[in-house]
């Protein structure tokens, strides 16, 4: 195991002259500010690097590909006519490929092509890869926002299951260089790579997307929720609670339907974030005071 890394160290950021092809909204800027809007006074602090010996990952993650493989058989000929389909009108919408193929670190950190259908203009990053600004984000074309927001830019991803790389659920599968930054911005967080990355989760339908480490930490507990507590209930609910939000139910009543409504909070693994975010959220509040006193 390595050393702890100090929070915000220099290390922790990569030459911002690099420029990376991709079209995803990704979640990280590769420009020298701070993406993950760690307080300078709390650098001091120590993450915790590597995987948590402590976490119990449940026997079932060795056998669920048994009932996935064939339901991702079946689903993977509506899926991948819808995918055909929406290929088409992405291409007819915006210039850019309809799909595209990116790198992602899955299970022990073992590397694989995802595919999503492009939701995202062309030039996207042509500053670089950049922390995801949410639905507000100019970069999202029309069309990608219903895609964005209906998760419908999901449904290539069926091929990953197939392949073996991705399940049905599990935590989302982050860019290498992604994780790189995060695992010395967040405590434990190689963890969530001793299983398989997945389409849902309990972070995914739990909260909204990563907008600072904050919102990351958050769904790294509920990420280890699930790891430990993994069950076919849980995933065969947390797949119709995701078929209810591409025929538009609203995400929070999908996931209270499907009896899976998470907090991380309430999360065990939360002793090893919560003191952390409470302290970065508390010194983003007082700051935002000081400033409205100032002004």
């Amino acid at each position: 195991m390595s050393e702890p890394v100090a929070l915000n160290s220099p290390e922790v950021f990569h030459d911002s002259t690099r420029s990376h092809g991709n079209y995803e909204n990704l979640k990280l800027s590769a420009a020298p500010k701070n993406p993950f809007d760690i307080p300078e006074e709390l650098r001091g602090e120590e993450i915790a690097p590597g995987v948590l010996e402590t976490l119990d990952v449940t026997a079932y993650h060795d056998w669920k590909r048994l009932w996935e493989f064939p339901l991702a058989l079946v689903l993977a000929v509506p899926a991948l006519t819808v995918t055909g389909l929406l290929w088409v009108v992405v291409k007819l919408t915006s210039k850019g490929p309809g799909i595209y193929a990116q790198k992602r670190s899955g299970k022990d950190g073992r590397e694989f092509t995802m595919y999503k259908l492009r939701s995202m203009r062309v030039d996207a990053e042509k500053n670089g890869i950049q922390w995801c600004a949410g639905d507000a984000d100019n970069r999202i074309t029309p069309l990608g926002y219903w895609l964005r927001k209906l998760h419908l830019d999901e449904l290539p991803q069926i091929i990953n299951v197939l392949n073996g790389d991705m399940s049905f659920c599990g935590p989302r599968p982050e860019r290498p260089e992604i994780v790189q930054h995060l695992e010395k911005c967040v405590p434990y967080y190689r963890s969530r790579l001793k299983v398989r990355p997945g389409i849902t989760g309990f972070a995914q339908i739990n909260l909204p997307a990563d907008s600072d480490t904050v919102s990351v930490m958050k769904k790294q507990t509920l990420d280890l929720d699930y790891i430990e507590n993994a069950s076919l209930s849980a995933d065969v609910r947390m797949v119709g609670c995701t078929a209810l939000r591409l025929v538009g139910v609203p995400g929070r009543l999908a996931t209270k339907v499907a009896g899976l409504v998470r907090s991380p909070e309430s999360s065990k693994f939360s002793n090893y974030y919560i003191d952390l975010w409470q302290r970065c959220e508390a010194f983003k509040k007082d700051k935002s005071r000081s400033e409205e006193t100032s002004s």
